[in-house]
């Protein structure tokens, strides 16, 4: 296994800003910064913390594209695989994240920082998954 663009540095500062806005959404709003219980508040609460639901996906989106922009040329991803296998697995993690009642940031950002068993049962379940999933891919079909 060879890795490429091993960024220790820029990980770290990306994972500690992370871990701060979760710590300041969570301290100043009393809100988990799980990406698909805000995505589903944002379609489904009329209340007044959907606009701040919508500018929170908004910066998500946003991040992504100064980024892109910021650094031409650079590709954060590349797809070795048809578009509609890419809507499929967004739909199987939309229902995913559905019945585990969240996703991996909520669950392994937020919740392993609460210290909820919950979470930890949940990220296990999903690393666990992730991993057999790319092994599969990987050994058994050739993809990748």
């Amino acid at each position: 296994m060879t890795i490429i663009n091993f960024t220790p540095v820029s990980g770290f500062i990306g994972g500690l800003f992370i871990g701060v806005s979760a710590t300041l959404l969570l301290g100043l709003n009393g809100k988990i910064a799980g990406v698909s219980g805000i995505f589903d508040s944002a379609l489904h609460r009329p209340d007044k913390t959907r606009m701040q639901d919508w500018l929170f996906l908004l910066g998500l989106i946003g991040g992504a594209a100064l980024e892109f922009w910021l650094v031409p040329g650079h590709r954060a991803f590349h797809a070795a695989l048809p578009w509609p296998t890419f809507l499929l697995a967004g739909l199987l993690v939309g229902y995913g994240t559905a019945m585990g009642c969240g996703c991996t940031s909520g669950h392994g950002v937020c919740g392993l920082g609460r210290l909820s068993m919950r979470s930890l049962v949940a990220t296990l379940t999903f690393m666990a998954t992730g991993t057999l999933t790319v092994f599969t891919l990987r050994h058994l079909f050739g993809v990748f």
